[in-house]
């Protein structure tokens, strides 16, 4: 038990550096928010945009880079850049850890490997029941046939 708390927590550690490395890469822009706010809203720049140039990263391995590229295709612009935006706090620092998990997730989920399917067979019984089942289906049918004087 105690080996598998030490594992996670160096999993978090080394998750914990790597937001903390990113969080270096990214550049932050901010422009005001929209909704809840008060009296701030329309004075205090809150809403914030982080963009981060995945071909200039130094976290990356160019093969590393590539897949990020291809899986993130659609959330990268032409220049090359993620761009991730956040509004949902009314603090900017709140908004600005947002944007760098959000960033963070996006490409720790765009490195995970997809799980093979491995094919597998029906079983003895699943065929079994089947065949049960089809044969029951064809009796029901053969009952609604119309009797010809010799069957009976």
């Amino acid at each position: 038990m105690d080996h598998q708390i030490t594992i996670m927590n160096l999993i978090l550690q080394t998750n914990e550096n790597n937001m903390y490395q990113l969080e270096k890469e990214i550049d932050f822009h901010t422009a005001r928010s929209g909704g809840k706010g008060g009296q701030n809203v329309n004075k205090v720049e809150t809403a914030v945009t982080g963009s981060w140039k995945v071909t200039g990263s130094a976290l990356f391995t160019d093969h590393q880079k590539e897949i990020i590229l291809e899986k993130l295709q659609n959330r990268i612009s032409a220049e090359g850049e993620l761009r991730v935006k956040s509004q949902v706090h009314r603090s900017q620092l709140s908004n600005k850890e947002e944007v760098v998990l959000k960033m963070h997730q996006l490409i720790t989920d765009a490195l995970k490997k997809k799980k093979i399917r491995i094919a597998t067979k029906p079983g003895k019984k699943v065929k079994e029941n089947r065949i049960q089942a089809k044969k029951k289906n064809a009796e029901v049918k053969n009952l609604r046939k119309r009797l010809k004087p010799g069957d009976y």
